[in-house]
């Protein structure tokens, strides 16, 4: 529906220039959202993959693991769509003290992502409300170090900032000016917490794109914009884990999704939006699903095939029970987890590799890393890495 522009442009001052700033009309939009027959059955579409995800999140035997993956395998999707060279195995080294492929700024953004994330979970499983104050505590963890720590972690901006081009004037899109980003997000905080506003999907869909037009902090909007999709259906009760993660989808359709958000802003078209926000909630959620059953296949061949080994294969199934939930592991790590000797897990290990199931990945002869390939290859393949 073309509803025209839903908000004014206010003149604001940015770099010296004076440009045209944009300041989006309170959710839910006017008139409501023309929910159809075939919008309906997107929806309901939707909702079945959704819960599908959460079944399986719930059927897991631990599903921990799971989640320790597919949260790391988001963060750094969600931190390449802002221009971070950090891979799954970059941050998993990382976590392990050793040093990264790729530059140390790009690790520890995706490190921070993390951070941001499971405290999100954390305070929300504590029964703290889906609050601006919870969204700048998001932005904190996020920006706490490297690049972003001098970017006003945890707080709203107070100078104009743009989207694309070299300079405020010839800027792709510019947001609201400073004076309009606390009466923009204290209405997306009331839209957040109306009990009669509209369903999760919904709401996590309208949100999503009202944040990005208030980007209301200096840096990380985006990557705060999309974790706030996950906390809402969290929040909502629609996920009893936080596992939809629609970066991959929002890479992978990188110039549709901004067409939809300039839609969106300059003729109001929420609905043409809505349809494609809901194909990726369907397909991320089905990918997920089949991502779980592919890592229960894996485990399951990869135990079968250690279960021969005679005498070593106790030892080298508590390590490879460790490597299930730390794929990237020295022999330290693995024995203090598994509660053997240094030497014992070194047998393990080898044992291991001789399988294939894990391969050494420094070269040198001490101080050795080890990673559960297939696990690894698993979610490469599924981030569009391989």
């Amino acid at each position: 529906m073309q509803r025209g522009t839903l908000g004014q442009w206010d003149t604001s001052i940015a770099g010296g220039e004076a440009v045209r700033a944009f300041v989006p009309a309170p959710l839910p939009p006017k008139p409501p959202l023309a929910l159809d027959a075939p919008r309906l059955q997107r929806l309901e579409r939707a909702l079945l993959a959704l819960g599908r995800l959460d079944a399986i999140a719930a059927l897991l035997p631990e599903p921990d693991i799971f989640l320790y993956a597919y949260v790391r395998q988001e963060a750094v999707l969600s931190s390449q769509i802002e221009g971070t060279q950090s891979s799954l195995s970059d941050l998993l080294l990382f976590e392990l003290d050793a040093a990264p492929g790729v530059p140390l700024d790009d690790v520890v953004e995706v490190s921070n992502y993390v951070a941001a994330l499971e405290h999100g979970v954390a305070r929300l499983r504590e029964g703290f409300p889906l609050c601006n104050r919870l969204i700048r505590e998001l932005h904190e963890k996020l920006m706490a170090r490297g690049r972003g720590a001098t970017k006003a972690p945890g707080q709203f901006r107070t100078t104009q900032n743009w989207i694309g081009g070299s300079r405020p004037g010839n800027a792709v899109f510019v947001p609201p000016p400073p004076q309009a980003v606390e009466p923009c997000m204290a209405e997306l905080e009331r839209f957040l917490n109306d009990p009669a506003g509209p369903g999760a999907l919904v709401k996590a869909a309208l949100a999503h794109v009202q944040f990005e037009t208030i980007h209301p902090f200096l840096d990380g909007n985006g990557r705060v914009g999309r974790l706030l999709i996950a906390f809402i259906l969290h929040h909502e009760g629609v996920l009893r884990q936080p596992l939809l993660y629609l970066s991959l989808f929002f890479k992978r359709h990188r110039a549709e999704y901004y067409r939809q958000l300039d839609a969106v802003r300059l003729s109001g078209d929420w609905e043409a939006w809505l349809d494609f926000f809901l194909e990726g909630v369907a397909v991320t959620a089905q990918d997920a699903v089949d991502t779980a059953h592919r890592l229960l296949a894996l485990f399951a061949a990869d135990r079968a095939r250690i279960l021969p080994r005679g005498r070593a294969a106790p030892n080298a199934l508590r390590v490879f029970d460790v490597l299930r939930h730390r794929p990237v592991a020295n022999i330290k790590l693995l024995a203090d987890r598994a509660s053997v000797s240094f030497a014992t897990a070194a047998r393990a290990v080898e044992a291991l590799e001789q399988l294939s199931i894990v391969r050494e990945i420094t070269g040198r002869a001490r101080e050795r890393v080890f990673v559960y390939g297939g696990y690894l290859d698993l979610l490469a393949r599924v981030g569009g890495e391989a």
